[in-house]
């Protein structure tokens, strides 16, 4: 039987049960106890499309197994698979270890997502190189030449939106896709700046959500614990443009205006504000047009991704109604499909419409 990914198994699952067999990495395991005493072991799965969680009680055959798996085992997961509110849930499970050649495979990623990140990390690549602004344009190729391998292994999130080995690539491409259409509607916006604001508005989370070449676990760094992703972002970027201001070129940037200071203060600006209220974790609130344009940008991307997750996973608990799933704050309804001039098929309602 060949291994479906994670996110096919989260789609396709329901309350029928699916025989189906996952590769997935361990990527945390964490001993609990229920209200009532009862110990159990929390495991958490990835591979290159998501992850899931995996309770094994302590009455489990499956128990003593659990509590010796190293951290980022990769195992062949094999059960009859459903899915509920708490999330996926196989039963009858047993698992065993891959052999060279599977693990090999599993560590490339899901084909479809790589080829996908390529793309986009291409697309990256063409926006910066149109920055017409010569200190952004030099700074965003500073970073992807010094930073890109590390940033096309980090995800946008830990949990809620793209939060894969790959997936601040997708964010940010389609974040610069909309800065583009944006920019094209409403001409006051500063262009150079949003494409290089959007670029570096995550970049801290290089420290605080990357992974490691070989696996699907999100590593733990000091940094990115202590300080988070905003003040991380900002001590790149000001390195970085430190960097560029000691580069020979640097002497003929001394007339442009807006002058050097003022460049970077505004894209700095773009990174502190990114979040858009205190109480979200900026430290300041936006306070240019373009800041309010990323903070919007930013949010509308990381919404509509949670929106497609909650849709291939969440149960239809009536005719074109789906159960909440978590952050969104509730149930989801059934979107309307674009037009189409032919007629309905028979047996057909507006509500259950495809």
């Amino acid at each position: 039987m060949s291994p479906l990914t994670i996110a096919a198994i989260k789609e396709q699952s329901g309350e029928i049960p699916i025989v189906a067999v996952i590769h997935a990495q361990l990527q945390a395991r964490s001993a609990k106890l229920t209200k009532g005493g009862k110990p159990y072991l929390e495991l958490v799965f990835a591979d290159s499309t998501g992850n899931f969680s995996l309770k094994i009680w302590s009455d489990s055959p499956m128990y003593g197994a659990a509590t010796q798996l190293a951290e980022n085992t990769i195992l062949r997961l094999e059960g009859e698979w459903t899915q509920n509110t708490y999330g996926v849930n196989p039963s009858h499970l047993e698992w065993h270890a891959l052999d060279d050649e599977a693990i090999a495979d599993f560590l490339a990623g899901d084909p479809q997502i790589r080829e996908k990140q390529e793309r986009d990390f291409a697309e990256i690549q063409g926006l910066c190189e149109s920055i017409v602004d010569p200190r952004l344009h030099g700074l965003c190729g500073l970073f992807l030449s010094q930073m890109g391998d590390r940033f096309r292994r980090t995800a946008a999130a830990k949990k809620n939106h793209h939060a894969r080995r790959g997936g601040l690539v997708e964010h940010v491409a389609q974040m610069m896709r909309s800065a583009v259409a944006i920019c094209g509607v409403y001409p006051e916006l500063n262009r150079d700046l949003m494409l290089a604001g959007v670029l570096f508005h995550d970049c801290g989370k290089l420290w605080e959500n990357s992974y490691p070449e070989d696996g699907f676990s999100q590593i733990h760094s000091i940094h990115g614990e202590m300080l988070g992703h905003i003040p991380l972002g900002i001590e790149l970027t000001n390195k970085l443009w430190n960097d560029l201001l000691a580069s020979p070129q640097a002497d003929e940037w001394k007339a442009l205006r807006p002058t050097i200071e003022m460049t970077r203060l505004h894209l700095l600006h773009l990174i502190g504000s990114h979040h858009g209220q205190y109480e979200f974790g900026s430290p300041v609130l936006p306070r240019t047009p373009e800041a309010f344009a990323l903070h919007y940008i930013d949010n509308l991307d990381a919404k509509l991704e949670m929106l497609r997750d909650a849709y291939s996973q969440a149960s239809e608990i009536a005719p074109g109604i789906f159960e909440r799933v978590f952050p969104l704050p509730n149930s989801l309804v059934r979107p309307l499909a674009g037009f189409s001039a032919g007629p309905l098929p028979e047996a057909s309602a507006e509500n259950s419409e495809a």
